[in-house]
């Protein structure tokens, strides 16, 4: 019974957090807005491809723990493409929500909003070197 209950509560928090995704992805217009940034609007179900291709054999080598070794440089290349993507998924956050221009002109910064830009991004490479260099190690 304790099995069965595993069972059920993983199916239902995989297709609660895999529909959670899949509704940030429609909501942000990742994919239309990355074919019209493109010009590749014949390409869509491409785009869609790829992200449900990616999303299914992530999953599959998490819960096998695939293990690959490729090197250092096809890591870089790898963690490149993760980084845009993840970076892309976070401005087309920003920007749906307008986060930045609605924090700086809470808090009085609308002078320093570059500045404020750019400490989020050092924060953000900041935190992935460590993680990657130190963390891991």
């Amino acid at each position: 019974m304790q099995q069965l209950l595993s069972i059920l509560f993983g199916v239902a928090g995989g297709i609660a957090v895999g529909g959670g995704v899949i509704a940030l992805i429609i909501v942000l217009d990742i994919v239309p807005r990355l074919s019209q940034l493109t010009w590749t609007y014949d390409k869509v179900h491409w785009y869609e491809g790829a992200l449900i291709t990616g999303s299914l054999i992530g999953t599959v080598a998490d819960f096998w723990k695939w293990k690959v070794s490729l090197g250092p440089v096809v890591s870089t290349i790898i963690g490149l493409f993760c980084g845009v993507f993840i970076g892309m998924l976070a401005a087309a956050l920003t920007e749906v929500l307008n986060v930045l221009p609605i924090l700086s002109k809470r808090l009085k910064l609308t002078r320093y909003l570059f500045g404020l830009l750019m400490a989020m991004v050092a924060g953000k490479v900041a935190g992935s070197l460590f993680e990657w260099f130190i963390y891991r190690q």
